[in-house]
């Protein structure tokens, strides 16, 4: 079986990240979407409500898991015997950001990572985009999958 992780805070899933996971889960056996827990960041979102979004929006995809982890995401890997990392790239910046990192887990733990390209019509969305619009009670609900309504 061929599991791949998708870390992230995922605060919130946006429809980036719901189009990875799609896609993602058209790759591999099984996505574990793994939620990384800082207590250092100030979180829009607890934990309990990343998850619920997440597993709402794929209840009826049983390739998809939703998990919570501290610390390395290449011990996290190892724990659920995950065979990939999972990312997804909207730009140049996240590519050389993101590269930097594979390395590193390679070097850490010889985990591979995988690259997907965002969708044209998703590639602008991040979760801090998607914050900003909410705190400022804007519409987004053209970012997020249907989960995350409230």
């Amino acid at each position: 079986m061929k599991r791949a992780i998708f870390p992230g805070s995922f605060d919130p899933v946006t429809l980036g990240h719901f189009d990875i996971i799609k896609r993602g889960s058209e790759l591999f056996d099984e996505i574990i979407v793994a939620i990384g827990i800082n207590a250092d960041k100030n979180y829009m979102f607890t934990i309990e409500e990343r998850v619920k979004f997440i597993e709402d929006a794929f209840q009826n995809d049983p390739k998809v898991k939703v998990l919570t982890y501290e610390g390395l995401t290449v011990d996290f890997c190892k724990e659920v015997d995950a065979d990939f990392i999972l990312r997804g790239l909207r730009n140049p910046a996240d590519f050389e950001f993101e590269k930097a990192i594979a390395h590193t887990n390679r070097q850490l733990s010889n985990m591979e990572t995988v690259f997907l390209l965002t969708a044209a019509g998703t590639s602008f969305i991040s979760s801090s985009i998607v914050r900003d619009v909410i705190r400022n009670k804007g519409d987004y609900t053209g970012l997020v999958p249907d989960s995350v309504r409230f």
